[in-house]
């Protein structure tokens, strides 16, 4: 039976899901059922304190999650000192607001909560209140919540206590946000009653099992009906168990005490270490300087600024194991006060010494003692540098009243100065005789005698005592005398009638007796005048000396003086002559010989007879003028022509000397009769002194004043067109700018000279500096006759005369303009000319000259076509050397196939062979210099040849044999490749541009700047490329700077993407502007498109380093370079040793950059020096790759790129000097941190020579051997006694020179060297230990060169010979010629003894401290064993020097002054070197030392110890202070 199933179960379904759909419904609808925001916690009313703290809490429910936001007067908060913090749960935020600001911040502030459904808001009033507004119940904290360290799991108790009334409550906020105490299982709950120390505890928060969640920042925040105030903040800081030793906290770097000036900044470090690491804070009083949400572990650094007042300052390192406390004394520094009133001690006849009381607690660095005359109005003289509080002031006048007071010194300044005493020097016997003694006769036998009180008494005159005598050749001890006491005169009686009496006279002190007058003669018989006094002579001229004297005195009508007798005598003469003349107080004496000396004796007469005649005294006539009628013979523009007369008779043994223009001068034959004085201003007026240097007499000199000409000519004269077959040339002429009188024009035409090379050579610069005397001569002839005869050798000539200049002229024409005729220019010959205007002008007649023209070359007469010298030259010599090309090219295929197996070495070194070498392509060679002598060699070049390195010394010593011959042919020989063309040079909006007028950029090689649209020559730099070893345009040589072109001389930099500058030059030598200074002094300075920012000055004893920033407007890149300046050579000639050049060269070299653009080298022309150092520099690149140099090769190609490139012979003598030590010498430099494997490498056997390379460094620093002509004054016979030993000698260019004394031959010689030291020239004196004899020299030289440290490396005997006289007063004060040295201390260290002497100048009291360092620890054989000591010693001195900062050098002797002393000054270099540059070379710097002086490091051992103290010193990088 079938079930009827389906239709049952159709009908059973509704029942069943009409439940299920409405359960599902139901859960839909709750599951989407939206809330709106209802706020869980509003914002309660505040009232807060200008400068605390204000936090309204918000929180708020919803769904979705509402969005709070915090709303000022309707406005959404925005300011920094509003910050909203949310919750960690999202239900709301904080709003807070510190510091609070009033009125500003009292509003209404709204939490406006907000989500899709609605939005609900809140709102809550903030009152600000001042403190001297809070009602006297409002909160206040009495104990805040302090920093804590716990480790996890323990409990933490943040205190806080607060009082006010009512009583506040308590909350506490962690970062910023409420703590809530409920939900935390009441792991963290706020206390209600606890006591700390009396205090009643209402709100301290406790934290049970910590965790590293409760680390944060907490506050207490009290509450009550006034007011809320918040406490500060403290950290909490939750750390974890350590199970590891605990080491409580202590100070590994405590802080240190200062002293600063007034306004002064210093940072105090401290550093604390402990287990677990302590926090570390400053804190000045009771006040915290370190925040406490900042504190750093373990290392704090305090920086204080602009501190006035002094004040201690603690720092604390606290861990959980304690807290440790260290005080840093920060001092600032006043000014000093008055030392105490100095008291005298002891008083000599020249000196006063005093002591006083310092008078400051705090240290004086020095004193200064102030001191004058009681009754002089002058200001005080004062003695500096006075380090002790016991002083005597030498130099004084005895018997004198002086004033005293001492000023105390310190770091700020000098303070005020101490109350004043007044002392009087000791007594002394008088220095000089009494005065005016004179005498006459009361009777035949009684004279009385009468004097004055000597000028210098030096004490109170306790009398007198007369000598008297008839036999004046006895001595005056038997002479008879007589002692006056209380009076000037006395009466001799007793004498013998007509007899003549010789009278001296003494004054005497307590202290003894004064000098003996000079004898006075009296005749005993009355009426006769006694002696005449005071008789001198004086030359008036060559052959005339005027006498004078003070007549006697006269007694009485009857002894009136009549008349006198003169006796006279040629030195030489016995014979007198014999003048009587009337009575007069002067006589000229006429007709004596010229350059004669005489005798004079002169006596009074009266009609009783002839007095006593005076003792003899001398006069000399001086030399025949040297020379008459100086005058100007012409004066131009920057030139003045000088003549003179000389006579028959005269030979001068030195020349004449011009001098001018604020102390220039200039020697000159005087046989030449006339000199050209060049280089002037134009409009200027100049006065010219002619004098001879070699006259003793003095006196004899001519001057002469003039003004220069006025630039009136200013433009050059201008060729129109070419040369015509004629000979013919037609010129523009200048315009003229003056309103002065102008005399006429003339047309001067100057044929140039032709060189052995062929090519024309024009030998000045303008037509002020030729001698155009010859041509003044014509000018004013007055006959007209037509001038034109033929010379053997082109001469100037003038073309025309013209009353008003032309504006145009034909050359050549053939006529005659006022008698002169207008030459028709000669075939084949180059000419330039000028215009000279002669004007009148005041008294004088002045010439002025235009520029010289471009030259004209006179065309040869043909019917070709004219064609430009270097478009025929292509013409030519392009197809011929197609063909000669493709021959080689030809011929070395077929040899390649036909020798297939044969080595091709590279072709380079290989003289006139092609390239073959794989890596080169046939066709193109690397080096410029191989490819011009393949394509375009001279035929200076072909004859010429590369030079191999082995050769070169050999090579050297043939050039320079017969006075550098060979030297003169082969540089005469260098093409000098002036056939390129010049145009930009020469357009008129770039002539300005130009330095010299002469010196022109080629067009095929200049530098082009990008074009500035608008500015025609904007794209124009006097710059252009030269190629280096294989490298093109690896430098361009350009002129020293002028102002118009600072700012593309920037822009060439910036667009050439160079980082060096070379600068050859110096700013200004003998005082002309080389160069003007491009670059800023300090800070930034812009030049045109480029901002230029001086970073950094290193300025060395031979250069100077200056590094730059560059931005160029537009431009957001920063580009640095550097500046090299090489300052030592020399502003005439070369510099005299290549070996600072190569220090130099290699530095330079070193800070290149290898993807920098091209190197910019400069002089002042930018040809002469600059060409020196690019070919240095390329064949020093060149010695690296290949065995051979190339210089006739390299000078030829570079002045193809530019004239004139290497500008003289000396300069080409001085590349081949420096390339060959550069071959001698090789690399010796090491980075500092390679010196143990140098050393390492030089303490090694060389192969195949038994020797180390140490042995052969030092050898080959003796290859050098001084000529004997560079020591002169050294080898003088007056002077060869003052050297120790007679090999060791000063060079005569570095000679120490002394200030001569008149008379004294040699007196300006000791043997002593000036040494440039790194960073300062002639830093160092080297010299030998003084002799007994040059003892005084020392003490001289010393003075003269203000050397106030001396480093003495010896002692007085070593190996029982004298090493160097005891040159030092031990004791007691002593005399050294001018100098009194008093011994001040004697300090006694473990390596050397420091003294102290006050050294003064007894001719006018100054006084300076000399230092002297004696180093005991160098053995008496062979050198130290260790380096350290000594460097240590080197230091100190050093140091010392820094201290007390004389600027002169420091004195360095040994015995001979050349081996220890030659390892102190090496060493000081090096090891200052080593500091700043990070490297090392000892060979160099000897090498430098020796060029200074000869055998410094005398030994091996002493050149090995300079290496192995370097190394000690690599170390201990901490030995000068820096």
């Amino acid at each position: 039976m079938l079930v009827p199933s389906c239709p049952t179960m159709h009908r059973a379904r509704p029942t069943l899901l009409l439940p299920l759909l409405l359960v599902l419904g139901l859960f839909l609808h709750l599951a989407d059922a939206q809330t709106p925001p209802k706020f869980l916690r509003t914002p309660n009313d505040q009232t807060g304190v200008q400068g605390g703290v204000a936090s309204f809490i918000c929180q708020a429910t919803g769904d979705p999650r509402p969005k709070i936001v915090w709303n000022k007067k309707g406005k959404k908060v925005s300011n920094q000192r509003f910050e909203v913090i949310e919750f960690d749960d999202g239900s709301g935020s904080v709003l807070r607001i510190q510091p609070l600001r009033t009125p500003r911040d009292e509003a209404i502030y709204e939490c406006v909560a907000s989500n899709s459904v609605g939005e609900t808001s809140a709102t809550t009033r903030l009152t600000v209140l001042r403190e001297d507004q809070l009602p006297p119940g409002f909160p206040t904290i009495d104990m805040g919540p302090q920093l804590k360290v716990v480790e996890r799991t323990r409990t933490a108790t943040m205190l806080c206590a607060a009082s006010g009334n009512p009583d506040p409550d308590i909350s506490w906020f962690k970062d910023f946000l409420p703590v809530n105490t409920t939900n935390n299982n009441g792991r963290i709950k706020q206390l209600r009653s606890e006591s700390f120390g009396g205090t009643p505890i209402r709100g301290a928060l406790q934290i049970e099992q910590s965790e590293e969640s409760d680390q944060g920042k907490y506050e207490c925040v009290a509450t009550n009906n006034d007011g809320t105030r918040y406490s500060a903040p403290a950290n909490l800081y939750v750390r974890e168990l350590r199970e590891v030793r605990r080491v409580p906290p202590r100070f590994s770097i405590p802080p240190t005490d200062n002293e600063i000036m007034p306004g002064g900044s210093v940072n105090i470090t401290c550093v604390a270490v402990g287990s677990p690491m302590p926090y570390v804070k400053w804190m000045l009083g009771a006040e915290d300087l370190t925040p406490e949400d900042d504190m750093p572990i373990g290392r704090n650094v305090l920086e204080l600024t602009d501190v006035r007042q002094s004040a201690n300052y603690t720092c604390v390192a606290m861990s959980t194991l304690g807290v440790i406390e260290a005080v840093a004394q920060i001092t600032v520094k006043a000014l000093p006060k008055a030392p105490g009133i100095p008291v005298v001690t002891e008083r000599t006849a020249t000196s006063i010494t005093l002591t006083w009381d310092s008078g400051n607690p705090e240290p004086v660095s020095y004193y200064i003692i102030q001191h004058k005359s009681k009754y002089s109005e002058d200001s005080y003289k004062e003695i500096d540098g006075v380090a002790t509080t016991r002083y005597s002031v030498g130099g004084l006048s005895p018997y004198s009243d002086y004033e005293f007071r001492v000023v105390a010194v310190n770091n700020i300044g000098r303070g005020p100065p101490s109350d004043s005493i007044e002392a009087k020097t000791a007594e002394q016997a008088p220095s000089t005789a009494p005065r005016q003694v004179r005498g006459h006769m009361l009777s035949t036998t009684t004279a009385v005698i009468h004097w004055d009180e000597p000028e210098e008494p030096n004490g109170q005159i306790m009398g007198y005592r007369v000598y008297y005598t008839m036999d004046s050749s006895q001595h005056v001890n038997i002479w008879e005398k007589q002692i006056v006491r209380g009076s000037n005169f006395v009466t001799i009686q007793g004498l013998i009638p007509n007899k003549t009496y010789y009278i001296k006279v003494l004054a005497y002190t307590s202290v003894g007796d004064g000098p003996l007058s000079a004898d006075l003669q009296i005749i005993a018989k009355t009426g006769v005048p006694s002696q005449p006094t005071d008789l001198r002579g004086e030359a008036k001229s060559e052959t005339s000396i005027l006498l004078s004297w003070i007549a006697p005195a006269q007694t009485g009508q009857e002894n009136q003086i009549t008349g006198y007798e003169l006796m006279y005598r040629k030195r030489d003469d016995k014979e007198e002559k014999r003048i009587s003349f009337e009575p007069t107080t002067t006589y000229l004496l006429k007709d004596l010989k010229p350059f004669t000396t005489y005798t004079f004796r002169l006596a009074a007469r009266s009609k009783h007879g002839v007095g006593a005649y005076t003792n003899e005294i001398s006069a000399e006539t001086p030399q025949t003028l040297f020379a008459k009628n100086f005058h100007v013979r012409a004066a131009m523009k920057t030139s003045v022509l000088l003549i003179w007369e000389i006579p028959e008779t005269y030979n001068p043994a030195q020349p004449f000397t011009i001098l001018y223009d604020n102390g220039q001068s200039v020697e000159v034959d005087g046989k030449l009769t006339r000199k050209l004085i060049t280089g002037l201003q134009p409009e200027t007026q100049y006065s010219f002194l002619l004098t001879n240097r070699g006259n003793s007499a003095g006196g004899l000199q001519h001057r002469v004043s003039t003004m220069t000409a006025p630039d009136i000519l200013r433009t050059k004269p201008f060729l129109i067109g070419k040369t015509n077959s004629d000979g013919m040339v037609t010129v523009e002429l200048p315009s003229v700018q003056t309103a002065e009188k102008i005399r006429g024009y003339y047309i001067v035409v100057v044929p140039l000279k032709k060189q052995r090379t062929g090519k024309f050579f024009k030998p000045w610069d303008n037509p002020d500096e030729m001698n155009l005397e010859e041509l003044l001569k014509e000018i004013n002839q007055t006959s007209r006759g037509l001038r034109f005869r033929r010379q053997a050798e082109p001469k100037a000539y003038i073309a025309a005369y013209f009353k008003d200049l032309p504006s145009e002229f034909t050359l050549g024409d053939g006529k005659t303009y006022r008698g002169f005729e207008n030459k028709q220019l000669q075939n084949g010959q180059e000419y330039i000319f000028f215009v000279l205007a002669v004007l009148e002008m005041s008294e004088n007649i002045m010439y002025a000259t235009s520029p010289y023209s471009d030259p004209v070359v006179s065309a040869d007469i043909d019917p070709q076509p004219i064609i430009d010298e270097e478009e025929g030259l292509i013409w030519v010599v392009g197809p011929v050397l197609a063909v000669v090309f493709i021959i080689c090219i030809v011929i070395a295929i077929l040899l390649y196939k036909s020798k297939p197996d044969r080595k091709r070495a590279e072709s380079e070194a290989r003289k006139g062979s092609l390239p073959n070498s794989k890596e080169m392509p046939l066709h193109h060679p690397t080096d410029p210099v191989e490819l011009r002598r393949l394509n375009f060699q001279t035929p200076g070049m072909a004859s010429h040849p590369q030079i191999p390195i082995m050769d070169l010394a050999d090579h050297l010593e043939r050039l320079k044999a017969n006075d550098n011959l060979k030297f003169s042919q082969e540089y005469e020989s260098i093409d000098p490749g002036q056939q390129f063309t010049w145009e930009h040079s020469n357009l008129e909006v770039n002539k300005p541009k130009n330095r010299y007028a002469n010196v022109i950029a080629y067009d095929h090689s200049r530098v082009l700047l990008s074009a500035i649209d608008g500015i025609p020559g904007s794209d124009y730099i006097n710059a252009n490329y030269i190629d280096g070893y294989r490298k093109q345009n690896a430098y361009i040589a350009t002129q020293g700077s002028l102002p118009e072109t600072f700012g593309e001389f920037w822009r060439m930099i910036w667009e050439q993407r160079s980082a060096i500058i070379v600068m050859m030059t110096k700013l200004e030598e003998r005082s002309r502007v080389k160069c003007d200074q491009y670059w800023p002094t300090r800070a930034t300075e812009t030049y045109g498109l480029i901002q230029v920012s001086l970073l950094d000055t290193v300025e060395l004893a031979t250069y100077c380093v200056r590094t730059f920033a560059l931005f160029k407007n537009g431009s957001s890149e920063k580009r640095e370079v550097r500046q090299f300046q090489f300052t030592a050579w020399p502003d005439h000639g070369v510099p005299e040793h290549p070996t600072p050049f190569l220090a130099f060269l290699r530095r330079v070299k070193a800070c290149n950059p290898p993807d920098a653009g091209p190197m910019v080298v400069h002089c002042s022309a930018g040809v002469g020096r600059t060409g020196c150092f690019i070919v240095i520099d390329a064949m020093m690149e060149r010695i690296k790759h290949e065995k051979t140099v190339d210089i006739y090769g390299h000078v030829t190609l570079m002045r193809a790129q530019r004239n004139y490139m290497v500008q003289t012979e000396d300069q080409y003598v001085f590349i081949h000097d420096a390339l060959q030590e550069a071959v001698n010498c090789g690399t010796t430099e090491v980075p500092a941190r390679n010196l143990y494997a140098y050393i390492q490498k030089l303490t090694q056997i060389e192969g195949g020579e038994n020797v180390t390379g140490m042995e052969l460094e030092f050898k080959r620093l003796a290859n050098t051997k001084a000529h004997t002509s560079r020591f002169i004054s050294a080898n003088l016979p007056c002077n060869k006694f003052k050297n120790r030993l007679v090999n060791i000698m000063p060079y005569e260019s570095t000679r120490v020179c002394l200030q001569p004394i008149r008379g004294v031959e040699g007196s300006d010689y000791i043997n002593a060297s000036f040494i440039d030291g790194y960073r300062q020239q002639k830093a160092y004196i080297a010299t030998q230990g003084p002799l007994a004899e040059t003892t005084e020299d020392f003490w001289r030289m010393l003075w003269e060169h203000n050397s106030t440290i001396v480093v003495m490396l010896t002692k007085l005997r070593e190996m029982g010979r004298e090493k160097c006289h005891q040159y030092w007063p031990a004791e007691r004060s002593a005399r050294y010629q001018y100098f009194v040295v008093d011994p001040m201390a004697e300090y006694n260290m473990p390596q050397y003894i420091l003294r102290e002497f006050k050294v003064t100048d007894a001719r006018d009291g100054q006084s300076r401290t000399v230092r002297q360092f004696q180093f005991t620890d160098w053995p008496e054989q062979g050198v130290p064993k260790s380096g350290e000591g000594f460097i240590d010693f080197i230091g100190q001195v050093h140091k010392t020097k820094e201290q007390f900062g004389q600027d002169g050098p420091i004195s360095v002797h040994c015995s001979a002054g050349v081996g220890r002393t030659g390892v102190f000054i090496t060493l000081s270099i090096v090891l200052e070197r080593m500091r700043y540059e990070g490297v090392v070379d000892i060979f160099q710097t000897v090498k430098m030392l020796r060029t200074q002086r000869p055998a410094m490091v005398q030994t091996e051992d002493q050149y090995q110890f300079c290496y192995r103290a370097g190394l000690e010193y690599l170390g201990s990088f901490d030995h000068y202070a820096t």
